[in-house]
């Protein structure tokens, strides 16, 4: 099993910025995609932007030119920069590691817009 540990929710207003980390841990193979998923009261989970170990970048539609994900793979970390946050980005956000055998999910981290 992957160990992850995400960090940087909190609160913000509509508009504003937030990054959120998440540094994986264990035993890990180089080939392997991370990503962030988010879960909002009395809905179900939904992908946000995933990146492989090669780098390429998926995101959802709602998140698209607002949100960028990147990586640092030396350190087995990956970063979510959310900018422009509105109101229904409101959510527990879940950090995803996935190698085609495991699919371990962090803690999750809250994440609240203001209007």
């Amino acid at each position: 099993q992957v160990q992850l540990v995400e960090s940087g929710g909190g609160l913000v207003q509509a508009g504003g910025s937030l990054r959120l980390s998440c540094a994986a841990s264990g035993r890990i193979f180089s080939i392997n995609v991370m990503g962030w998923y988010r879960q909002a009261p009395g809905k179900q989970r939904e992908l946000v932007a995933t990146i492989t170990s090669g780098g390429g970048t998926n995101y959802a539609d709602s998140v698209k030119g607002r949100f960028t994900i990147s990586r640092d793979n030396a350190k087995n970390t990956v970063y979510l920069q959310m900018n422009s946050l509105k109101p229904e980005d409101t959510a527990v956000y879940y950090c995803n590691f996935k190698d085609g055998v495991r699919d371990d999910w962090g803690q999750g981290t809250q994440v609240t817009v203001s209007s």
